[in-house]
């Protein structure tokens, strides 16, 4: 199919996947880039390859179609406990340093699999969770799986598999966690599929690490064979991004294609038999050193619809009522202390913006009870600020005090109507509560705001997400199926 293309053409497109998607397809890979468009070109509607590229190289893209394109140049295929070495040292050597590190005080793990696919890799890190801390229950667990593609997250939160999903997993894994259907899929536990939350969410384009798609404070990381498609600049900044959204001591897992101190020069490699990972510590890390236990280390135009009243958003029992008297707190307290980020001390004088980046800071470094003591001395100080309780909200959800959030979110509606972020929280608040007309109405009121802004408008504490970005985040959410 090469040979019927002309190198000038595969240059063309080659430069336009790269500008556009942040892939990286050099002239010893265009064959594959061209099987990959093959694929694209149907979905797209078009018979012919090469009158495929022709139309891509001469028409603009929406992002919609961007992303479609990009799900279709990767790999969107994988399978349980893949790479074995990598679990075995999760479950003998990482997990159990973390829950040390944490039985005694908050009990909360964070993981993250950033390009999750069809979801076997976070199924997998809920299996070997569910191995290693017997009661689970007793443990705030977070697992997040992102990806690009909303209809294969669509796929992934159904816990549907075929034998070919278990080609290389251990026979305990099936026998165990999973229960055959009648069709012959292999239908994974309920408890082992709701400790799982997927989202859609680009790594290349949006923003994190952010309490706004949950990509802060993570303890583990996985971001296996996704770099290796992007150019090496995205995948460096990638990788620094990534790192911003460890705690200090955090750890990233990348495939073994991707090891390369060039493109993580921010962490330090550790060996574990059969692998290595990367540890997030002080700048200019040592050499890879060996690690023990003892080391100190296709959707309908959206036609608006008028706003709701915040009053109806009454969907969690027993209900809650807002109150701007309940929602301040004492203004005394003790001072905070923090050895890394010291001007959290006092609050500033003269405005909360600065408050609102120590705030930011605390929960970034997984100092959540820090930050929300901050955060409700500010509030004591300046009642009328709507970011300080959407701020306040964003931590009580991480520390899953979600009526508490909800009280928070409406408070910072009471005070702007049209904060779009508060009403997309919320909407996702009552997605997992299993609400999901109120999550849909959410929705839409978010998208009925965002068409009166301009699509570059940056949105009020979004940390730099446009308007015209978040309307393609909320359509994607849509495709993901959360809202059937």
């Amino acid at each position: 199919m090469k040979d019927a293309l002309s190198d000038s053409l595969l240059s063309q497109f080659s430069e336009l996947v790269a500008a556009r998607t942040a892939l990286h397809f050099p002239r010893e890979r265009w064959g594959d880039l061209v099987h990959k468009a093959g694929s694209a070109a149907k979905e797209f509607g078009f018979d012919n390859v090469q009158a495929f590229i022709r139309w891509l190289t001469s028409s603009p893209m929406t992002q919609e179609q961007i992303e479609i394109l990009s799900s279709h140049l990767t790999i969107s295929e994988t399978y349980f406990w893949r790479e074995p070495q990598v679990f075995e040292a999760l479950e003998e050597q990482i997990l159990p340093e973390l829950i040390r590190s944490c039985e005694q005080s908050d009990r909360q793990l964070r993981i993250w699999s950033a390009g999750c696919a069809t979801g076997e890799e976070p199924y997998s890190i809920a299996i070997a969770l569910r191995r290693v801390i017997p009661a689970l229950e007793d443990w705030r667990i977070t697992i997040l799986a992102t990806d690009i593609n909303p209809r294969i997250l669509r796929k992934a939160s159904t816990g549907l598999y075929s034998e070919w999903s278990f080609r290389n997993a251990p026979p305990w894994l099936k026998e165990r966690y999973f229960r055959l259907k009648k069709d012959g899929k292999c239908e994974i536990l309920p408890e082992i599929r709701k400790m799982v939350t997927f989202a859609y969410l680009n790594l290349s384009e949006d923003i994190y690490p952010s309490p706004l798609n949950n990509t802060n404070a993570m303890d583990v990381i996985f971001c296996r064979n996704v770099l290796m498609y992007f150019t090496p600049e995205r995948a460096r900044s990638v990788g620094q991004r990534l790192n911003n959204s460890l705690v200090q001591g955090g750890w990233l897992m990348v495939g073994a294609c991707e090891l390369s101190q060039l493109l993580f020069p921010q962490f330090a490699a550790v060996h574990f038999p059969g692998t290595i990972v990367y540890r997030k510590g002080p700048p200019n890390p040592q050499p890879a050193v060996e690690f023990h236990l003892e080391t100190n280390f296709d959707q309908q135009p959206f036609i608006p619809q008028p706003l709701k009243p915040v009053a109806e958003l009454e969907w969690l029992a027993p209900p809650i009522e807002f109150s701007m008297g309940d929602m301040i707190p004492p203004a005394e307290g003790p001072a905070l202390q923090h050895p890394v980020y010291t001007r959290v001390e006092k609050v500033d004088e003269e405005a909360p913006c600065g408050i609102t980046l120590s705030v930011r800071t605390l929960a970034n470094l997984g100092k959540l009870t820090d930050a929300l003591a901050l955060c409700e001395k500010a509030i004591a100080k300046y009642k009328l600020d709507p970011g300080l309780y959407f701020l306040r909200a964003t931590i009580l959800q991480e520390l899953n005090r979600e009526g508490e959030a909800v009280a928070s979110f409406k408070g910072a509606l009471y005070l702007d109507p049209d904060f779009v972020l508060a009403h997309f929280a919320l909407g996702n608040l009552a997605i997992r509560q299993g609400d999901v007309r109120t999550g849909r109405r959410c929705f839409e009121n978010v998208l009925s705001l965002l068409t009166a802004r301009h699509e570059e408008d940056i949105l009020p504490e979004s940390e730099g997400l446009t308007a015209g970005r978040f309307k393609e985040i909320i359509h994607a959410t849509m495709q993901m199926g959360a809202l059937a």
